[in-house]
C-alpha cells in the first residue's frame, strides 16, 4: 500500500470546506495510512443515512445535537458528547440542532480522498 500522510498541521481558516449537499459538510483534518480526523458541519434536520464501513469509529460532538443509531441503540447526544462504532455495524445520524462533529477512523477512509460520495449520504 502507498503511504499517505496529510501535512503537519491543519488551519481551518486555510482549508476549504467540501460542500457534500444535504446541509452537510466537511474538511478533512489530518491523516496516515493508520488513521484520520475529519470536521464534519451539519445544518439542522440533515442526515447521515444509514450506512456501514470496515472502519473503526469514534465521533466527538462539539457543537450542537444529533440522534445517533448505531446498531439497535439509540441515543441523542450533544456537546462534550462521543461514540464509538466498530466495523460493519449499520450506523446513522439526524441533526436536530446545527452542530459539528469531529469523526476519527481507523484506517483512514481513503474513500474521502478520492472524491467519492460518502456512504452516509448515499446509505449502505
Amino acid at each position: 500500500m502507498e503511504k499517505i500522510q496529510s501535512q503537519a498541521f491543519f488551519v481551518s481558516s486555510e482549508n476549504e470546506w467540501e460542500e457534500l449537499g444535504n446541509g452537510i459538510k466537511r474538511q478533512i483534518i489530518g491523516y496516515d495510512n493508520q488513521l484520520m480526523a475529519v470536521k464534519v458541519l451539519f445544518e439542522k434536520g440533515a442526515v447521515g443515512t444509514p450506512h456501514e464501513h470496515f472502519h473503526s469509529q469514534v465521533t466527538y460532538c462539539v457543537s450542537g445535537s444529533f440522534k445517533m443509531r448505531i446498531g439497535d441503540q439509540e441515543k441523542v447526544i450533544n456537546a462534550g458528547d462521543a461514540f464509538y462504532c466498530e466495523p460493519h455495524v449499520e450506523h446513522e445520524a439526524l441533526c436536530l440542532e446545527d452542530g459539528m462533529l469531529i469523526d476519527t477512523f481507523g484506517p483512514a477512509r481513503m474513500d474521502f480522498l478520492d472524491g467519492s460520495k460518502p456512504a452516509y449520504l448515499v446509505g449502505k
